[in-house]
C-alpha cells in the first residue's frame, strides 16, 4: 500500500491542514506483533496519530506519544519524526472484544489514565507534557492534549475500516490546527465540513486520494499543497545497539547469562525483530567490558 500524508495551508483563512493515508504501517505493526483485531484497530489509531503529530515537526525533530490507559490494552506507545518514519508497539497486543467499533476501542484503551508526549527538538534537554486520558478514544485524546497543553485551537479525527475478521482494511486520519493569532472560528467552521463528509478512512477505502480529501475538506476555501510525505514503519534498532544494550548490564550479569542460558535474544519492542548473541558473542562483548 502507498503509505503518505499531505500538508497544506490556507493562509488567508489562518489554518493548516495535514491528511494522512497509513493503512499499510499499520497493517505491518499488526502482523510484527501479532495483534488481535481490537489492538490492531487502536495501535493503528495510535500511529495515525504519530504521523499527523510528526509532520508538524522541523527537521532531525523527533515525537514520542504514549498512552497509558485503564483498560486491557495497558498501554500503547508510538513514535514518528519529520521525514515520516514512524514505529509502535501496545504492551498487550492479545486483548480480545466482541466487536471492533470505535465506542470499543476506546474502552480497550480505557477512560482513565494519562497520555505523555515527549518532544526532541533538538535543545539540551527533551519537551515533555501530560495531560489525563478522558474517553479512551485516541483522537480525542490528542485533539485535547493540543488544544490544551499547547494552547492551540486544533482538530484530530482518526478512522479505520476493518472487515468481518477484524482486518484493517484502511487506516487514515487528519490534523486541522489554527495558524497564529489562533482564531478558533475556522477550526470550528472545518470541523463542520467534516462532519458533513464520510470518515477519512471511508473515503480513502472508496479510492479518494489524500489530496481529494483535502479539496473536499476546504470547499471553496483557497489553499495551497505545501508537501507530499511517505510514511513508513522504521525502527532505529540494529544488532549494534543490541550489544550496547548487553554491553549495560555490566559484566556481573552478563557472566549469569552466559552461565545459565549459553545465548541470549534481544527482542525490540517497537518492531518485533530479535537479536541472537551465541555463547562466543557474548564472552567476546565480555571481554571488551
Amino acid at each position: 500500500m502507498n503509505d503518505y500524508l499531505v500538508r497544506a495551508l490556507a493562509r488567508e483563512a489562518g489554518v493548516r491542514v495535514i491528511v494522512s493515508s497509513n493503512s499499510g504501517l499499520a497493517l505491518e505493526a499488526a502482523d510484527r506483533h501479532g495483534t488481535f483485531p481490537i489492538a490492531s484497530i487502536a495501535l493503528g489509531h495510535a500511529l495515525t496519530g504519530a504521523a499527523l503529530m510528526g509532520a508538524m515537526l522541523k527537521v532531525r525533530q523527533r515525537i514520542a506519544i504514549k498512552f497509558e490507559g485503564s483498560g486491557p490494552l495497558q498501554k500503547i506507545l508510538v513514535e514518528s519524526d519529520n521525514n515520516g518514519r514512524i514505529r509502535g508497539y501496545v504492551s498487550q497486543p492479545l486483548v480480545n472484544l466482541p466487536s471492533q467499533t470505535r465506542e470499543q476501542v476506546a474502552a480497550a484503551l480505557g477512560d482513565t489514565g494519562l497520555l505523555t508526549v515527549v518532544r526532541d527538538v533538538l535543545l539540551p534537554e527533551l519537551v515533555e507534557s501530560t495531560v489525563p486520558l478522558s474517553s479512551g478514544d485516541i483522537a480525542v485524546e490528542l485533539t485535547f492534549f493540543l488544544n490544551q497543553s499547547e494552547q492551540i485551537p486544533s482538530l484530530i479525527e482518526i478512522s479505520h475500516i476493518a472487515d468481518e475478521d477484524g482486518t484493517l482494511q484502511a487506516v487514515g486520519g487528519l490534523l486541522i490546527q489554527a495558524l497564529p493569532p489562533y482564531e478558533t472560528d475556522i477550526v470550528q467552521q472545518l470541523r463542520n465540513n467534516i462532519q458533513e463528509l464520510p470518515p477519512v478512512a471511508d473515503l480513502l477505502h472508496s479510492d479518494k486520494t489524500p489530496e481529494e480529501i483535502l479539496a473536499l475538506l476546504f470547499g471553496k476555501m483557497p489553499y495551497k499543497l505545501l508537501e507530499q510525505r511517505p510514511l513508513r514503519f522504521e525502527c532505529g534498532c540494529s544488532r549494534s545497539r543490541s550489544e550496547q544494550a548487553l554491553i549495560s548490564l555490566g559484566a556481573i550479569e552478563l557472566r549469569q547469562i552466559i552461565n545459565t542460558e549459553g545465548e541470549a535474544i534481544v527482542d525490540c519492542h517497537f518492531c518485533h525483530e530479535q537479536y541472537l548473541f551465541s555463547r562466543e558473542e557474548l564472552e567476546a562483548l565480555l571481554e571488551t567490558m
